[in-house]
């Protein structure tokens, strides 16, 4: 045999065409705008509502449209930013100032000019212009007066260049100059220092562009994202109104629109498909094989249901809780009951990627579908008692608890009422996900003729009908299966082949011989006629190998599973009956012309699976052990060795996925099961007891 037995051309076909079809399902769920949803409307914005248009349910998002309309407000109600008054503008100014001071009061005091080249003098003055009526005052007043005006000119521009001064209000600056001047002053030297003071008035804070900017942008980010929430049956757009962009985005929440397929979100979508059909094949050839993807019917039930509760997950796309109560993880707790955690966990892990991929609560609702599952599964194990689906669903709810406080509950309000909301949406989640599990492994069971542990478990009960019919009818029989049901049973854990299948397979695959319980000598009394003996081996070898096909309508009667069925079937493989064989060459001298070999052929088919094989090498193993009684180590050996080679050299396990490994395994598994049914004795001598009721007499004492 080679290290890896090939997987048949036909599965390996099946396998390639159901993962393109599901994948090509997959997408088109990811892609189409399936839902149960209102029907579609078709608006645009700017456009007049036709009809007007009411929320289909209670629902709450972060509107961006209005978050931005919000910043934008605020971005418009900052005012120009200046930069701070320069105080070297104030003092160049009040530096003119006295200057120009200085200059008038030369004019005025110089003795040589008379009082009209004065005037003319200071009507000429560069940096002031003043007016006539002005200088004719100035020209008049003391000189004491003259010492009292040019201070409060000095003293009033650097109280108003103290202040920004902006240069778009330089007018309103300048015009407010004679607020600073002194009450003590009369209303004509009030006007001359103001007169004076106003020319060096100057612009000391200037517009500044990165200041503004700033400023705006604390007034953006000061502003809090904007919760949008409407009832159910609230209008959202009354008839005759026109559509906003708030409007439109408010019906792309609700899904209310016919949203526009970017050739983007086909591209993630499809990658997405490619990455999760890619991950299941690629899993299985790392483990190198397994017994459930090499049946037709398994692969077939899995792809049904991996597409089933996919499109059931995009079907509450859109709304605000059932999402999270969508039971999504009975898929996982399912294809474990069928077919083993580790199918469970390789095919949940795609199955709750894609029901959440692309949704507007991906970050949360994937993680939330993916760690219920995973923990939900392994609560479950092997799904032998109707308490582990129990189990499995309250870690369902536990673990999607703990995954909303995780993903979902930092990222929205909840007062009391939406708590008690989200605890009955997972404890809902995790009491269906457990119960349609356990009602669908039971139905697809009895429809599709799968297996499942609990359904093994019950009729392996010793109480169940057939088994005590076949204890009652053949009780050698029974004994036999049961240590051939031991013997697999060890096998098949060692090899990582389903234990409970072997053992209960092991431990019905001789109950046709119940209808014909003392033809086999197993059930024959000793020293009762063996009634093989000076009959036909023709007829013997038939009766022989009818047990089979006696035991397959049984099974059907009695509505045992069809994978049990093959254990009946296979546990012969195609193998003669080599005692009967014998008696009739024997018979004819040798002459092989005159024996059909086919007449001594069991029907088979030859074993088709590991744990159908580990039946067949239990089987002829107990009975040559039985009949040879081995009593050392080597011998038992021997004998496990032969039954192997026996078999090999028929052809019996090439159709089964058992390895040179595996044989060895199997091997030492039966060395040591043997062993402690074999070992030696001791041999008690036989005691003479006493005679009762000697020992009840007191014995006489001599006097």
């Amino acid at each position: 045999m080679s290290a890896r037995s090939p997987v048949p051309p036909r599965i390996r076909i099946l396998q390639i065409s159901l993962i393109v079809a599901v994948s090509l399902v997959s997408f088109t769920v990811l892609s189409m705008p399936i839902g149960l949803r209102p029907a579609v409307q078709t608006v645009e914005i700017g456009n007049v509502a036709t009809s007007t248009i009411q929320s289909p349910r209670d629902i709450e998002y972060v509107s961006e449209i209005r978050t931005e309309e919000a910043r934008k407000a605020a971005e418009s109600a900052v005012q120009p930013v200046y930069s701070l008054p320069d105080p070297a503008i104030a003092r160049q100014q009040i530096e003119r100032l006295r200057t120009t001071l200085q200059n008038i009061t030369a004019i005025r005091d110089d003795p040589e000019l008379t009082q009209n080249e004065k005037r003319s003098n200071l009507l000429e003055l560069s940096d002031v212009r003043l007016k006539v009526e002005t200088v004719d005052y100035l020209l008049t007043i003391t000189s004491t007066r003259w010492d009292s005006v040019q201070a409060e000119t000095v003293r009033v521009l650097e109280q108003v260049m103290r202040r920004a001064i902006y240069e778009d209000r330089l007018d309103a600056a300048q015009s407010g100059v004679s607020s600073f001047v002194s009450f003590t002053f009369t209303e004509q030297q009030s006007a001359l220092v103001t007169e004076l003071a106003t020319p060096f008035v100057l612009p000391n804070s200037f517009f500044s562009q990165e200041l503004t900017d700033a400023a705006k942008q604390s007034a953006r980010d000061a502003v809090k994202p904007v919760v949008q929430a409407y009832k159910a049956g609230e209008t959202i757009v009354p008839a005759g109104e026109i559509v906003t962009p708030a409007d439109m985005e408010a019906f792309q929440q609700l899904g209310i629109i016919q949203p526009g397929q970017r050739w983007e979100d086909l591209a993630a979508s499809a990658s997405v498909v490619v990455i999760s059909a890619a991950f299941v094949p690629l899993y299985f050839y790392r483990r190198r094989r397994n017994a459930v993807l090499s049946n037709p019917k398994n692969l077939i039930v899995i792809a049904l249901l991996f597409i089933l509760f996919l499109v059931g997950a995009r079907l509450f796309v859109g709304r605000t809780l059932a999402p999270y109560g969508y039971p999504i993880q009975s898929a996982a707790l399912l294809f474990t009951a069928l077919f083993g955690m580790e199918v469970g966990l390789v095919f949940a892990i795609p199955l709750c990627i894609l029901a959440g991929f692309g949704l507007p609560n991906s970050l949360d609702i994937t993680p939330y579908y993916l760690f219920s599952s995973m923990i939900g599964l392994l609560a479950l194990g092997p799904a032998r008692r109707f308490w582990g689906f129990l189990r499995a669903g309250l870690a369902i709810s536990l673990a999607a608890a703990g995954a909303l406080m995780a993903f979902r509950i930092p990222l929205i309000t909840l007062d009391w009422v939406g708590i008690i909301q989200y605890a009955g949406v997972i404890a809902f989640a995790g009491f269906s996900s457990a119960s349609i599990a356990l009602l669908l492994q039971y139905l697809l069971a009895q429809i599709l003729g799968l297996t499942t542990a609990l359904q093994l478990l019950d009729i392996s009960r010793p109480d169940s009908p057939l088994l005590q019919f076949f204890l009652r009818s053949a009780p050698g029989t029974y004994q036999h299966s049961l240590q051939v049901a031991n013997l697999a049973e060890q096998a098949a854990e060692k090899i990582g082949a389903d234990p409970l299948l072997t053992r209960v397979g092991a431990l019905f695959h001789d109950i046709g011989k119940a209808l014909n319980p003392t033809f086999f000598i197993e059930n024959q009394m000793p020293g009762n006629m063996n009634a093989h003996q000076d009959s036909d081996p023709g007829e013997v070898a038939a009766t022989i190998i009818r047990h089979v096909t006696d035991g397959v309508q049984l099974a059907k009667k009695h509505r045992l599973p069809l994978r049990l069925h093959d254990f009946i079937l296979e546990h012969h493989g195609t193998l003669i009956t080599h005692y009967q064989y014998s008696q009739a060459m024997e018979a004819a001298g040798g002459d092989v012309t005159k024996v059909d070999i086919e007449q001594f052929r069991y029907p088979g088919p030859r074993p088709t699976s590991r744990e159908t094989a580990l039946l067949m090498l239990a089987d002829a193993t107990e009975a040559r052990a039985r009949a040879e009684r081995p009593s050392s180590d080597e011998e038992i050996r021997a004998l496990v060795t032969s039954v192997i080679q026996t078999v090999q050299k028929f052809n019996q396990l090439d159709n089964t996925m058992l390895t040179l490994r595996d044989l060895n395994l199997i091997t030492e598994s039966f060395v040591t099961t043997l062993r402690g049914t074999y070992h030696p004795r001791i041999q008690y001598p036989k005691a003479v007891v006493p005679d009762q009721d000697a020992t009840l007499v007191a014995p006489r004492r001599e006097k």
